[in-house]
Order: structure tokens, then C-alpha cells, then sequence
């Protein structure tokens, strides 16, 4: 199945698994904080989802994020992991429990984009495993390699992705404004500062 087909298919499941719960776009715009207009633009496949915006909408129905891509399973069926394509990127979650703290192992190809920094409510870790990623942070451009962690409030202008020097690996870790993490890594001095090619969003 294609990134398209399983994109295609969120909006429909969306509409469904709101209806079955009998709540209004109304109210759940009141509880996710996402506008009734990009609710109902996400239902109808008119606007694309995202993790900033299926997030809170898993959390408001209190189910796991991968039930609402609908992605096929791969691998070991006891491990029962479903991975999420979007825009190129593979997200592999780790927490099945919906809201809180969400955990996911992200497959970052090699690309060459411009980073497009944006803002939204939570608070984000992130732990290289592999690679090289690069991270966009406000006035901080930096280059996170194998073992380094960083995080951050999402509510600040923020990017990370490919330096465009090879595919990354790493774990990401997201969760509402002050669930934070306990590790904190400071900007690399020297070569990772301002380095990093084209990025990836």
C-alpha cells in the first residue's frame, strides 16, 4: 500500500470514529484545539494530515494513533508494531496506551529540502540512533549524530530532518506542554553548529 493510499484513508476513518463516538466538530475543535474548519477539511481528504494533527485527535478519543492511519502490520505479529509513512518519513510507534507521552522509532531517508521551521503546543525529545539529523530550533541550526539527544518546546520555531549526507534513524518522543523529558543534550560545538545541508522536514 502507497503513502497516498494509507493518507487517502485517514479522512474517512476520521469521520467514522467521530460519528461512532457521537461528538460534534464542535466539540472536539473545543478539545483538541484544531479548528472546525481543518477538522472537516481533514475528513473530507481535503487537507493532508500530520502528526501535530492527528495527535490530539487520537488523544481526544482515546485511542492509538496507529488506528487512525489504519497502516498495514509488518514484522513479527507479536511485536504488533504498524508503521506510519508521511511525507517520506516512516514513523514505527512504541506506545500503544493513546494520550500522554508518545513514543516513535523514525526512518529519515536522505533528502535534500529547505527546513520550513513551525509551532505547536507540546514538548518534543529526540535520540539519534544512527546518522546524521539535523535540527532547526528557534536561532539554532545544529547537527545531532549517533547517542546525541536534544529537546525542546514545540512551541518554538522548530525543523528536523535529513542533512542530505545519508539516511537517520532516532527516536522521537512527544507529549503534551510540561510532560518533560529527563534527558537534555546542549548544541554541539564546533562542526555542528550551522552545519547540516538542505535538512528534511
Amino acid at each position: 500500500m502507497s503513502t497516498d493510499d494509507v493518507l487517502a484513508g485517514v479522512g474517512p476513518r476520521l469521520r467514522q470514529l467521530r460519528k461512532e463516538r457521537e461528538v460534534t466538530l464542535s466539540a472536539l475543535s473545543e478539545t483538541t484545539g484544531i479548528s472546525v474548519s481543518t477538522l472537516s477539511r481533514l475528513e473530507s481528504g481535503l487537507r493532508r494530515p500530520s502528526l501535530e494533527l492527528l495527535l490530539p485527535i487520537a488523544q481526544a478519543h482515546q485511542v492509538a494513533l496507529d488506528e487512525l492511519v489504519g497502516a498495514p502490520a509488518v514484522g513479527d505479529p507479536r511485536v504488533r508494531a504498524k508503521p506510519i509513512r508521511m511525507y517520506g518519513r516512516t514513523y514505527l510507534p512504541l506506545t500503544r496506551q493513546p494520550g500522554g507521552l508518545q513514543a516513535f522509532k523514525v526512518l529519515e531517508p536522505q533528502r535534500a529540502i529547505e527546513p520550513d521551521p513551525r509551532t505547536h503546543e507540546g514538548y518534543e525529545w529526540l535520540y539519534v540512533l544512527s546518522g546524521r539529523l539535523r535540527l532547526v530550533l528557534g536561532d539554532h541550526d545544529v547537527v545531532l549524530t549517533a547517542g546525541e539527544a536534544a529537546e525542546f518546546d514545540t512551541r518554538v520555531p522548530h525543523w528536523f530532518g535529513s542533512t542530505g549526507e545519508g539516511p537517520a534513524e532516532f527516536l522521537s518522543l512527544f507529549g503534551p506542554q510540561g510532560e518533560r523529558m529527563h534527558v537534555r543534550a546542549r548544541p554541539r560545538r564546533g562542526g555542528g553548529e550551522g552545519g547540516g545541508g538542505d535538512g528534511e522536514d
